[in-house]
Parts: structure tokens; sequence; C-alpha cells
């Protein structure tokens, strides 16, 4: 094998296109040995495995990556995914196939956080309505309702991972009383040194007045919050998910924004995407939408690609890469196997 090749998910062209090239060629271009190049178009957005096995390392934006995707998959050694949900991704068969899922949690923490921030600030202040308002050539007079202050509110997050904590850090200065949080695989102690309080999921929806989804999409989590979760909250608090749409259930998040009963949401991202164009969220006043591209700012898409392709070049030099959400394959034979092999090519710095 005298080339490292990388293949570049089809999506990325659609998606994604103008977006992602400026850090291939600052990363990747003209290092001997090493070539990069767009996968065929992939039938279903499903990977084939034929495709798959053309390539030693895979830079991924939405592609689905399933058990049949790897299935005598030999030659690939690394899926670089351009952000941090890896929920179209079968995990455990990649590891049982020798092959890493790194991920770019530096990258995202910020950008994502932010427009949590975003969200809470535009549903505080009624941002959709003032601007309505002064579009139709009214004024303050007209205003149905006065603005929150975030001061004494309760901010709490369902998850606390990367995302969540850096959200939590930008909030430190807004006189929040209360930062609360539920995640059952995060230590209470490390918590509590941040100031955030680890309390059950029935807590942060009872106890918030804006409740922040931060957590990944998979089994446990797909509906975790429904019907009887959302009705816990006060019908003054807001919703904001930046997440993945199926943690909530879409459908009673709707009845309850359209039967008043919380006061708002905030969603960057739904059960599908695109959203319908019947969807009855998109005739409610009291939510904001945008199509899961909130966070995708100038940085975000700068250090996703710079992130991601780091991995790959950790690989390419024979190198475990970090941010691995499967870090047990670094010691499997075939992983291994790989970047000695890929070492002795000699792409360097």
């Amino acid at each position: 094998m005298a080339v490292f090749r990388v293949g570049i998910t089809p999506d990325f062209y659609i998606d994604a296109k103008g977006r992602f090239e400026g850090a291939l060629q600052s990363s990747l271009a003209n290092i001997p040995a090493l070539e990069y190049g767009p996968m065929p178009p992939q039938p279903g957005k499903t990977a084939s495995p034929k495709d798959l096995n053309e390539f030693d390392a895979l830079l991924a934006l939405g592609l689905k990556i399933t058990r049949e995707s790897v299935f005598s998959v030999e030659r690939l050694a690394v899926i670089a995914r351009w952000g941090v949900g890896y929920d179209m991704i079968d995990v455990p068969a990649l590891t049982e196939a020798g092959i890493a899922l790194a991920i770019t949690p530096n990258a995202v923490k910020t950008p994502v956080a932010e427009a949590i921030l975003t969200y809470i600030f535009a549903l505080s202040k009624d941002l959709r309505w003032q601007d309505a308002t002064v579009r139709s050539g009214q004024w303050r007079g007209t205003l149905r309702r006065l603005g929150l202050g975030i001061q004494a509110k309760v901010l709490g997050s369902v998850g606390c991972g990367n995302i969540a904590r850096e959200m939590f850090r930008l909030a430190q200065s807004l006189g929040y009383a209360r930062f609360i949080a539920h995640d059952p695989y995060v230590d209470a102690a490390a918590l509590r040194s941040l100031g955030i309080e680890l309390v059950s999921l029935e807590h942060v929806m009872r106890d918030s007045d804006y409740v922040a989804v931060n957590t990944l999409l998979n089994d446990s989590t797909r509906g975790l919050i429904g019907e009887r979760q959302i009705a816990l909250m006060k019908p003054s608090a807001f919703l904001i998910n930046t997440a993945r749409g199926p943690i909530v259930d879409q459908r009673a998040l709707t009845r309850a924004l359209q039967e008043r009963r919380i006061a708002g949401a905030g969603l960057d991202v739904f059960e599908r995407e695109p959203i319908e164009p019947n969807d009855p969220l998109l005739t409610l006043d009291n939510v904001i939408l945008s199509p899961h591209g909130l966070a995708w700012t100038e940085e975000i898409v700068r250090d996703n690609g710079l992130e991601a392709c780091g991995h790959i070049l950790s690989v390419a030099r024979g190198n475990v890469p970090q941010a691995l959400v499967n870090p047990e394959v670094a010691d499997d034979p075939r992983f291994r196997r790989k970047l000695e092999r890929y070492a002795k090519m000699g792409i360097h710095e």
C-alpha cells in the first residue's frame, strides 16, 4: 500500500459545500503518500462496504454507517466525524471491525453552548414578537408581554457533558440562582466543583426556568423527554433542544406549546430533518426554529475540519487519535497492525 487514502462522505458536497474544503487544504494537501477525495454516491445515504474498503480514513458528516456497511471491511482504520453526534453510526460494529471513531468535542462545545444562550435570550425577550411588531408597523404598546430577566432563574440541563459544562461556564456571569443537571454517567463531586448540582430528570424538568437538552441520542435517550416530563415543567419555562430531535417527543412538545402549558421553545433539531412543510410547529408563535445550523459559525466550521483532519493525520502517522468514541479499539490487534503499517509509510509533520 503506497498511499494513505482519505474519503469524504458525499453529503459534505451538498450540506457543507464551501465550508469544509479549507481545512482539508491546510491539513492534508501536499502530503506525500496521502490523498483525499469524495466517496462515490451512497444509495440510501448508507455506506457500502465496497466503497469503505477503498479508504484508510473517512471524513464523515451525516452518512449512515451500519453493521452491514463495515462487514468484511479490512482497510479502513478510522472514521473522523465532523461533529460530535454519532447516532447514525453503529459504534459496536466499528469496534468489532477494528475501526476507530473519533469526534470533534473541542470544536463544537463553545458554538453549541453559545447557540443555547442565543435561544435563552431570544425567548426571554420575546424577540420573535418584538421583530414582528416593528415589521407590522406597530410599536411597543402592542407587545404581548414584557421581557424576562435572567437573574435569579434556574438553568437546567438534560445531560452534562462537554457542551453542557461549557454552557454553564458561559452562563456563570449572568446571575442565575442555580445550575442543575441530570446525567447518570457523570460524577456529582466533579460537577459540584463547577457549581452544578446533579439531580434527577424529574427535578430538572420541574425546577428549571430553562431546560436545555444536551445529551447524545441513543436507545436510552430516544423519547427521553415525553408527555410526562414536559407536564412537569413550569408554565413560565422554556425548553431548548440543540442536541437531537428524537430525544424529545415532538408531538408532546407541540401539544404543550399549542395549549400554552409551557412558555415556549427553541428548536434547532427535529424528529425528521428537514422539518415537514405541514408540521404544526411552523404555525406556532411561541417557538423559535432554526435548521440544525444555529451553531454553524465560521469558527465551528473551521475547527471541526481541523480537529477531524488532525485525527486522520494521527492515524496516518501511526498514532492513536484523540477523542475516541470507542477507545477500546486502540488495543485491537487489527487496528494496531494498521497503525504499524502506516508508521512505515513515513507521513511526518
